[in-house]
């Protein structure tokens, strides 16, 4: 049976980043997944990344890999701020970059990640094993999109998630419902106007929100002291989570919650508004009691904080209500690893490097977040992230695996069993 050093489940762009620096360390690993599936699969087509372009990078050793440096060589405007990155110039990027950096990376999933004695069996869906001796999970969103209780009694054909959709060409004609006044929200309803639909956005909120307008002032210290910009929001608050998720994680656990549920809010692209604004109708300040299919139409029943009852029928129901981590739904990891790393299937505590519960079972990015902050909920987190696991895993097994090599040939009765016990051992 084959054997690697690390494994790493997911291509998103914290999978990518760190195969990335691996590979430049001299790791043996392998990674599995579909690149950028989220994005290339289940975004709406015509969108643009609500992250400025400074924080839209992934990640790699040296300052040649960056968004900047593609669009410069493809000849594609870009600005570090106040310029909206469009979906396909971000998809052609993150081509690119795994063509540099991670040509290893192997187009299929893992179906089975089970414990052995020395570390994991793992299993694809080609039917091959393996043994690794770590296993990374990087599994992005798609693993955890949320769908309210109330939509619950809709067939499947009338409710969606936004994760569900990348073309909206085939709403043409239909009344649609949007539940959410995120960016999801926000870019789905345009989305929906533009391929000939009818869009309406039902959301609980007062209104519908966006992200600060760019200001002319930005690159003036007086307002930077003021209002400092960082890579997941301006203030001061944001550039310290931003900054600093090392200092987060060794914050009380109150303390990350509250950083997280301060950077949740719902805000589209300050460059969706003129184009949503005065187009798309919304109900505001109503929480949805329930929906039903009736004569082939969604009838959902909404409540406003007043006590009034409202109705609204529609064709088809969009949730674009986000995601929620839920370990249980990790089904490549055995029932045994889900225990153990979390017992209620919320986000699993991990240490400063990431590792949970489960020795050499590591995990980044969302299912992070709630040990690290709010950075990790963003993609520019996997510029943390990466350097610092791919540091942890050289350390801890190339550099073991030479200890073990030069103590069997000083002593020269070394065999290369002990040789592998030895490296165990030092761990």
């Amino acid at each position: 049976m084959k054997s690697c050093d690390v494994a790493i489940i997911g291509a998103g762009p914290y999978g990518l980043s760190v195969a990335a620096h691996l590979r430049a360390a001299g790791v043996n690993f392998r990674i599995f997944g579909k690149p950028l599936d989220t994005w290339r699969s289940h975004m709406p087509k015509g969108m643009f990344l609500k992250s400025e372009g400074f924080a839209s990078n992934l990640s790699a050793p040296g300052k040649d890999s960056t968004l900047k440096a593609y669009c410069a060589l493809r000849g594609i405007a870009y600005a570090d701020r106040a310029l909206p990155i469009a979906l396909d110039t971000f998809l052609g990027y993150g081509d690119w970059f795994r063509a540099r950096n991670v040509p290893n990376l192997e187009d299929v999933l893992v179906t089975s990640v089970e414990r052995q004695k020395d570390g994991f069996e793992v299993t694809l869906e080609t039917g091959e094993k393996f043994l690794t001796r770590a296993v990374v999970v990087a599994a992005g969103v798609s693993h955890f999109s949320y769908v309210p209780a109330e939509l619950s009694n809709l067939p499947s054909g009338a409710v969606s998630h936004s994760y569900d959709h990348r073309s909206l060409d085939h709403f043409k004609g239909q009344d649609v419902v949007i539940v959410g006044a995120g960016s999801s929200a926000i870019d789905l309803a345009w989305d929906l106007h533009q391929a000939g639909a009818t869009p309406h956005i039902v959301t609980r909120a007062d209104q519908i929100e966006y992200n600060i307008t760019p200001n002319p002032d930005a690159d003036k210290i007086s307002y930077q002291l003021k209002n400092p910009p960082s890579t997941i929001g301006q203030g001061w608050k944001s550039y310290f989570c931003a900054i600093a998720p090392l200092a987060v994680h060794f914050l009380p656990a109150n303390l990350r919650a509250r950083a997280v549920r301060s950077h949740m809010h719902a805000a589209g692209g300050w460059f969706m508004r003129e184009k949503v604004e005065g187009t798309v109708q919304r109900t505001s300040r109503v929480a949805i009691e329930g929906a039903d299919l009736t004569d082939g139409r969604v009838v959902l029943r909404l409540k406003t904080a007043s006590g009034e009852r409202k109705i609204v029928t529609c064709d088809h129901v969009i949730a674009a209500t986000g995601y929620q981590v839920d370990m249980t739904r990790l089904r490549f990891l055995s029932e045994a690893i889900r225990k153990q790393i979390s017992p209620d299937g919320r986000s699993p505590a991990v240490s400063s490097r990431f590792e949970t519960a489960v020795p050499n079972l590591y995990t980044i990015g969302m299912t992070a977040m709630a040990s690290f902050g709010p950075l990790l909920r963003f993609m520019v987190g996997a510029e943390f992230v990466a350097p610092r696991l791919a540091g942890a895993l050289r350390r801890r097994f190339k550099g073991h695996r030479l200890w073990a090599r030069a103590l069997s040939g000083r002593t020269g009765a070394v065999d290369a069993a002990q040789a592998r016990h030895a490296t165990v051992a030092v761990e």
